[in-house]
């Protein structure tokens, strides 16, 4: 049996990546934050974040559990941030 082949049977880099995002995708799902408008995809040995979130804060909470989670990945963010806030005047109406 070759080293590669030893290598691919344990479970690569790549397999353990994909392991950590499941995990990741479960805890944002089930947390308190209740995330289900993220979406996690392995890029390479990177990861992509991409979706909609309601807020700065929320945005800034899933940051910092995607690095907990995800420690020595490089993660590459596209999250929005929807923040609805009220109209500072009055709409004009022709």
């Amino acid at each position: 049996m070759s080293t590669h082949a030893s290598q691919d049977a344990g479970g690569g880099p790549a397999e353990n990546l994909d392991y950590r995002i499941a995990h990741l995708q479960e805890h944002l799902a089930s947390g308190e934050l209740g995330e289900l408008g993220v979406r996690v995809e392995a890029r390479g040995q990177a990861v992509l974040l991409t979706g909609t979130v309601p807020s700065a804060p929320c945005r800034d909470e899933i940051l910092r559990t995607v690095q907990e989670e995800l420690a020595g990945v490089p993660v590459h963010s596209d999250l929005v941030v929807t923040e609805a806030s009220c109209p500072d005047h009055a709409e004009e109406l022709a």
